[in-house]
């Protein structure tokens, strides 16, 4: 027969604290390897549009920031020009 104190509850409890613990950690792992994944995708996409930055290795958002203020630039000049005070 099997003895008393090889299935005293305090082993079961730790037993099963030990598979428990296991199992969350390797869940944990895994989510931190997908995490890893994504942000290693994420810098590869990044590296493939660099070709789509403008002068001065700025992005797409800069550049329309750049082309808006160059068009009020043209505009203030159209208006010194024409004889207009801004």
């Amino acid at each position: 027969m099997i003895d008393a104190t090889v299935l005293e509850p305090t082993l079961v409890i730790a037993a099963t604290c030990l598979v428990g613990i296991t199992v969350v950690a390797f869940a944990l792992l895994r989510g931190w390897q997908g995490w890893l994944d994504l942000k290693r995708q994420e810098l590869d996409r990044a590296e493939q549009l660099k070709g789509g930055e403008i002068e001065g290795g700025a992005g797409v958002g800069a550049a329309r920031i750049e082309l808006a203020d160059l068009k009020e630039r043209i505009k203030k000049l159209e208006a010194i020009a024409s004889g207009v005070e801004l």
